[in-house]
């Protein structure tokens, strides 16, 4: 066979619209037995005579073939999707040699886009340091939990992939690997609950989820539960509107894509809208396929004729069935051209729209469910401008923040998101706690209690070391058991009877946001009645202050019962928490429990510090009350300088030394919630390449900083200098001076640095922005 032609300058001409997008077929078996797999499972079986592995001689031609039809067509970027079967399965060498000969050929005529689709049960770390190495991005596909997951994808003994699947998603989420983390791909099945799959995709902290259909077409229908018109779209809806009080934590592409056109902006998914869908498959023995999803309708449905050893990529963009697909409404049957909502729904996937004697020519077997899916979705307020696919903060959020103070609304969001988060968590968590008789009482009262008194269990999910005790319980660094005091402590606030075993930790019951009881052994299993708001354990009876003010100056008596000490603010609590054992995540020592007298005067000052806000940095008191939820006392530095922490596992939390006066601790709190507000918007927004890892010289440090935490320091020492600006006085206009320096050097740095995402831009040229604003 000939090898391809050189590469050519001229544009191939006008009636060849350019393909950006190719899915390699780098193997062509699997190591599952997934009874939806439209690849093995379906119609066409031509698998069956594809080579195992795609020879390195055929990723070469394939790679000269990309690189001509770049060239050709002036094409600034194309996407490359390393596909199977199981990619996984040809081995971290033939991985890194295949994303090698790919980059060496297609990276001088234009941008390689490296992708990989991967069930992820063979990803090791040997495997992540190719993917690494070569910036190839993973998407991993899972079906939600363990129950959901294994209803579909599961070994070819039945066994199961799931916990296979979760590490692989582990390695991922670690720091080394993040930059190659692409997303979660899940496939809906309406006997799973759209809210707890939902809930486990989201526990997995992926950067983009994305929803699919099964495949079915006319000939072989989806499964229709009788008396449901629209079950596809009723379960995709649920997701939806769980999504969107949760403040859109993660970008989830159809939704995003439905609101996108809502906008009068393109999709982001062939699954709907009239974008052109300039893909094309290769197989492992190098023919050329239209969309492999087209295997669910007929054997050789996906089939051109063609291969990259005789033919050009042009040749593939004219064929009839790839090119029909790039006329957008013109490629549509009369029913789809006549709907009112075809320029949101684009006539559905291309397969799903198959019916035996007039082939393609017809509306999506899921016509219905679209249809309303559209109406709703498409309905909900959308921003002047819809968000990016790798930003799930609106634009008009992040330019809110932006500016320093940001809204109550704004800072609300990040809040939702926090609960979120730890919702995920938790559902998570919820297959391990079946397996521990402690967690197990603990995590079938929370069930309940979050349908009966849901108020009761957002308060205590809220707590900001519930999130981090979640966090370090799922990497293994945390007792499971922790969940009944959990459970616990919502009761306690729901006013409800429960009894359940819970763990004692160093000598105490801990119940977040409401404080610890004293029992007489250090570790051990205790029995716990919760009563009309009281808790009882060995005959004794205590009543938390729950959702209350307590007196902060009460010493624990005996009792044993060690109250969380509180200041009231205009209806809300700010804890003075020196009692949850999972408050020790900052850098500098917490304080053990304090007396009366030191929680008297910690609360008083703190109460004097919070109106200071609200009277000198009113723009920032909105952040503050909205965002803070507990002040963690640390021990005194021996040089007696004052210090304070946030960290980004324990959102709403602040940690201070003592400081002399509530002037400069009002200047620590809104330094310190400027990093949970960034934080905030870190867990769901990329602001930065994760890869890049230069640093920078900052004024503030003698180290140099990463990117992140230039961000983090800037965006506080922003709000710092802010305050200094408004206070009277020559010693506040030098401080003021200083930090307006330092912020506006590191501003400059970051947008010359090129390391910034199109939305870390735009959120740091909001903050320039501000600066230059200032007198």
């Amino acid at each position: 066979m000939s090898r391809p032609s050189s590469l050519r300058s001229e544009p191939a001409g006008p009636t060849v619209a350019p393909l950006t997008q190719y899915v390699l077929k780098l193997v062509s078996r699997c190591d599952l037995a997934c009874d939806h797999c439209y690849v093995y499972e379906h119609p066409d079986q031509s698998w069956r005579r594809q080579p195992r592995v795609m020879d390195p001689a055929t990723v070469q031609a394939v790679a000269e073939r990309i690189a001509e039809h770049a060239a050709a067509h002036r094409l600034d970027v194309v996407r490359v999707v390393l596909h199977g079967g199981e990619p996984l399965l040809a081995g971290a060498a033939r991985l890194g040699a295949t994303a090698a000969s790919l980059r060496s050929v297609i990276g001088p005529v234009a941008r390689l886009d490296l992708r990989m689709q991967s069930n992820g049960v063979l990803l090791t770390p040997a495997t992540c340091d190719v993917l690494v190495a070569h910036d190839v991005k993973v998407g991993i596909s899972l079906d939600g939990d363990r129950a959901a997951n294994d209803r579909h994808r599961r070994h070819a003994n039945g066994s199961s992939s799931h916990h296979q699947v979760l590490r692989a998603l582990s390695l991922l989420r670690s720091p080394a690997y993040r930059a190659s983390y692409a997303g979660i791909l899940c496939t809906v099945d309406l006997a799973n609950d759209p809210i707890r799959v939902y809930e486990a995709l989201l526990a997995e902290e992926p950067p983009h989820i994305d929803f699919l259909l099964p495949h079915a077409n006319w000939d072989n229908p989806p499964a229709r539960p009788d008396g449901l018109a629209t079950p596809y779209a009723d379960w995709l809806l649920a997701v939806h509107r769980r999504w969107l009080a949760d403040g859109r934590p993660v970008p989830i592409r159809l939704l995003e894509s439905l609101l996108s056109t809502a906008s009068g902006h393109g999709s982001h998914s062939e699954a709907v809208g009239l974008g052109p869908a300039d893909l094309v498959v290769v197989e492992t023995d190098g023919t050329f396929e239209q969309v492999d999803s087209l295997k669910s309708a007929f054997d050789g449905a996906a089939a051109t004729g063609l291969d990259v050893f005789r033919h050009r990529v042009d040749d593939a963009a004219a064929h009839p069935a790839i090119a029909v697909r790039q006329t957008g409404l013109a490629g549509l049957c009369a029913t789809c051209r006549a709907c009112p909502v075809v320029g949101h729904c684009g006539g559905g996937l291309y397969a799903h729209r198959y019916r035996a004697g007039n082939g393609f020519d017809n509306p999506s077997v899921y016509c219905p469910d679209l249809l309303r899916l559209v109406r709703v979705v498409t309905a909900a307020p959308v921003a002047d401008e819809p968000t990016r696919p790798t930003d799930s903060l609106s634009p008009r959020v992040l330019d809110d923040l932006a500016s320093g103070p940001g809204t109550a609304g704004s800072a609300e969001q990040l809040a939702a998101v926090h609960l979120a988060l730890v919702r995920a968590l938790l559902v998570a968590l919820s297959e391990r706690a079946a397996g521990d008789p402690v967690a197990a009482d603990g995590w079938r009262l929370l069930v309940q209690l979050d349908d009966a008194h849901p108020d009761a269990v957002r308060a205590v999910l809220a707590h900001p070391f519930v999130r981090r005790w979640a966090r370090r319980c799922r990497d293994g660094a945390a007792e499971l058991s922790h969940l009944a005091c959990v459970a616990a402590a919502a009761a306690v606030r729901a006013r409800v009877r429960a009894d359940l075993p819970v763990p004692v930790r160093d000598g105490l019951v801990s119940l977040p946001t409401l404080g610890a009881l004293a029992v007489g052994v250090e570790r051990g299993v205790v029995r716990l009645v919760t009563d009309d708001g009281d808790v009882r354990l060995a005959g004794r009876r205590v009543t938390p202050d729950a959702g209350r003010a307590g007196d902060p100056a009460r010493e624990d008596g005996p009792d044993g019962w060690l109250p969380v000490r509180s200041v009231g603010l205009d209806g809300g609590r700010l804890l003075l928490e020196d009692t949850d054992p999972h408050r020790d995540c900052y850098d500098l020592p917490v304080q053990p429990r304090l007396s009366g007298a030191a929680a008297l005067r910690w609360t008083r000052q703190l109460e004097r510090a919070v109106r200071r806000i609200d009277a000198e940095a009113t723009g920032y008191a909105a952040g503050v009350r909205t965002l803070l939820r507990a002040v963690v006392p640390l021990g005194a530095e021996p040089t007696g300088r004052f210090r304070s922490a946030a960290a980004g596992t324990a959102f709403g939390a602040v940690a201070v030394t003592p400081v002399s006066d509530d002037a400069a601790l009002a200047v620590l709190l809104v330094h310190e919630v400027q990093h949970l507000k960034l934080g905030g918007v870190l867990d769901v927004c990329d602001l930065f390449d994760r890869a890049d890892s230069r640093t920078l010289r900052v004024p503030w440090r003698d180290d140099p900083r990463p990117v992140e935490g230039v961000l983090h320091g800037v965006y506080a020492h922003l709000a710092v200098a802010d305050v200094w600006r408004r206070r009277p006085g020559p010693a506040a206009e030098g401080h003021f001076r200083r930090y307006r320096a330092w912020t506006d050097g590191a501003l400059d740095a970051l947008l010359d640095l090129g390391a910034l995402t199109p939305a870390g831009e735009r959120f740091v040229r909001g903050m320039r922005a501000t600066v230059d604003g200032w007198p």
